[in-house]
């Protein structure tokens, strides 16, 4: 029963909640942590993973993580980082220069001094995964400049930081949960979108916003958090194993992504999407001064976006 005081140690299952579809390299990341962490608890501890939306948008599972409803979350760091301010950073545009740049940021101290962050706000982060990187795609024209942006409706996530960010590119931010994007290009209700290659192909974006500009303004990961009620529930041998299975999960997930990430490429190309990589970049980020300016004026997350720029 929801809300039961349970001891640690004992057995339970925990409900995982993802958005994604079952096949996505997220959700198969978190079958291969609970698999692994029913071989080593002997069974005790088992996740059951809620996919494709089934316990509802990011937005509505992250407060209901927060409670305890929901004991596991994968959530990119976007809109949970309204509620922790660290994570928000992850999220900033053209803040990483490439793949291993953020890998370089993720997998070392200032990542685990970003996981460490969320406890004081009722969640224990577990580990982060690849998102890629999320650039802008369009229905009706190409953009290849600011002024190809002016007017256009695009789709964010809901989340206060992308919201600065359309607005900064000149056009006007539409906050729609991830699962009601396809109908809003579909029916005109928003002229694009922005998000990454896999995001594009299996929701089949692709098919209805054919102009894709490779912005990636930016590439903010995902991220897997436990709540804290049922991180206490746990035993201090389970604490660890549940964090080794977590970190073992990345590594299966970053694999898969990788794979997923070329092939959606291709699947895109191949339907005749128009891909955009040759314009001038420079506007896209100098537009982008007025978002860092409330990030920088707080002197922590000014030296957490300093850190980040001078890792190698």
């Amino acid at each position: 029963m929801l809300g039961a005081a349970v001891g640690p140690g004992v057995a339970r299952e925990f409900r995982v909640a993802d958005t994604q579809v079952e096949d996505y390299p997220t959700v198969q990341a978190v079958n291969h942590m609970g698999r692994l962490i029913e071989e080593q608890t002997g069974g005790r501890h088992r996740l059951r993973v809620f996919h494709s939306r089934q316990l509802g948008e990011e937005q509505d599972t992250i407060e209901q993580t927060r409670v305890g409803a929901i004991d596991l979350n994968r959530t990119n760091v976007a809109p949970i980082g309204a509620i922790v301010p660290a994570a928000n950073v992850l999220a900033l545009p053209f803040l990483f220069r490439s793949t291993a740049h953020l890998h370089t940021v993720l997998d070392g101290p200032i990542g685990d001094e970003i996981l460490a962050s969320f406890e004081p706000y009722g969640f224990i982060g577990l580990t982060f995964y690849d998102s890629g990187a999320r650039s802008i795609y369009t229905r009706n024209r190409e953009v290849r400049s600011l002024a190809d942006l002016k007017g256009l409706r695009i789709r964010v996530q809901q989340s206060d930081l992308m919201v600065a960010m359309i607005k900064a590119l000149g056009a006007t931010p539409v906050q729609l949960p991830y699962g009601q994007v396809e109908t809003g290009l579909t029916t005109g209700l928003i002229d694009g979108a922005e998000n990454n290659w896999p995001s594009y192909v299996t929701t089949g974006h692709y098919k209805v916003a054919p102009y894709y500009t490779l912005t990636e303004q930016t590439m903010s990961p995902e991220v897997l958090v436990m709540s804290l009620r049922a991180w206490q529930s746990l035993s201090d041998e389970d604490k660890a194993t549940f964090r080794s299975a977590a970190r073992a999960s990345n590594r299966i997930m970053r694999e898969q992504w990788n794979a997923l990430e070329e092939r959606s490429r291709q699947q895109a190309r191949a339907a005749g999407t128009t891909i955009i990589a040759t314009y001038d970049r420079a506007p896209f980020v100098e537009a982008m001064s007025g978002v860092y300016a409330g990030v920088m004026a707080n002197p922590l997350l000014r030296r957490l976006v300093e850190r980040i720029r001078e890792s190698e």
